[in-house]
C-alpha cells in the first residue's frame, strides 16, 4: 500500500508539553508509510488549539486518524468533527462529553486519587512543580529526558483548562483508547470510564502519563489499528 493509500495521522499533544514528545511514535508511523503531522498547539485556550488542529487536518492528504494525548483529547473531541477525520485515538486522554471541560472532569477526584502538582504561573497560566514532574507525569521516562521535559514545560492556559466541548466527535466517529495503568495525572479508573462512555475500543498498558514517550511502540500499535479500520472501510465496495 502506497503512502497515498494509507490514512494520514495527526498527533495532538496535551498540556505542559509540546509536540516533540511524539517523536518515537512519529518515526514508527512514518516507517509504516503514513503521512504524519505533529500539531504544535499554544495551549492558551481550547478555541485556539482547535483552530490550529483543524489547520493541520486541512493540510493532510486523505482521511485522517486524529490522535490526542491528555488535554489533547479535549482538542480532538472538538476538532474531530471535521469531515476529513475518520477515527479518533485517545492516549491517556480526556474524552469529554458535550459541555464538559478539563476543569469539570477533574473537579471531584476520588479520595485516593493522586493530585497533579499544578502550580500557578504568571499571566493566568499553569505549570507542574518541576521537582515533582517526573513522579507525576513521566515516571517511566529516562531520568534525563524527564528532567528536560520538566524544565521545558509549556505554560497551560486556564482558558484551555476551562474550555467546554460542543458536540463530541466520538458520538459520530469510531474511537480507540489506550489506558495508562500507572498514570498519576489522570486516574486510570477515570480513563476507563471515559473510554467506555465513548464506546472506544480500549486497550491498556502499564505506563505513566507520558506513555506516548516511554512506550511509542504500544501507542503506535493502537494508532495502526485505527488506521487499518479506516483504510479497510475506504476499500469496501459501494452498496
Amino acid at each position: 500500500m502506497s503512502r497515498t493509500d494509507k490514512a494520514a495521522v495527526v498527533l495532538v499533544h496535551g498540556g505542559f508539553v509540546d509536540g516533540s514528545g511524539w517523536d518515537g511514535v512519529y518515526q514508527l508511523l512514518r516507517k509504516d508509510g503514513h503521512e504524519v503531522s505533529v500539531v504544535q498547539n499554544p495551549t492558551a485556550s481550547l478555541a485556539d488549539d482547535v483552530r490550529v488542529t483543524r489547520d493541520a487536518i486541512s493540510q493532510a492528504n486523505g482521511q485522517v486518524v486524529l490522535v490526542g494525548h491528555s488535554y489533547g483529547g479535549v482538542v480532538i473531541t472538538e476538532a474531530g468533527n471535521d469531515p476529513k477525520v475518520a477515527a479518533l485515538v485517545y492516549i491517556a486522554a480526556f474524552a469529554p462529553d458535550a459541555g464538559e471541560s478539563v476543569s469539570a472532569l477533574i473537579a471531584n477526584p476520588p479520595p485516593d486519587a493522586p493530585v497533579p502538582p499544578i502550580v500557578p504561573s504568571a499571566g493566568g497560566f499553569l505549570l507542574l512543580d518541576r521537582d515533582k514532574f517526573a513522579a507525576s507525569f513521566a515516571a517511566d521516562v529516562a531520568p534525563d529526558q524527564a528532567a528536560f521535559m520538566a524544565d521545558s514545560q509549556v505554560p497551560w492556559g486556564v482558558p484551555a483548562l476551562e474550555g467546554k466541548v460542543g458536540e463530541p466527535a466520538w458520538k459520530a466517529k469510531p474511537s480507540w483508547y489506550l489506558v495508562a495503568a500507572d498514570d498519576r495525572m489522570i486516574p486510570p479508573p477515570a480513563q476507563r470510564a471515559m473510554a467506555e462512555r465513548a464506546g472506544a475500543e480500549t486497550s491498556e498498558v502499564a505506563g505513566s502519563h507520558a506513555v506516548y514517550v516511554s512506550q511509542p511502540g504500544a501507542v503506535a500499535d493502537v494508532i495502526r489499528h485505527a488506521a487499518a479500520a479506516v483504510e479497510a472501510k475506504v476499500g469496501e465496495p459501494a452498496l
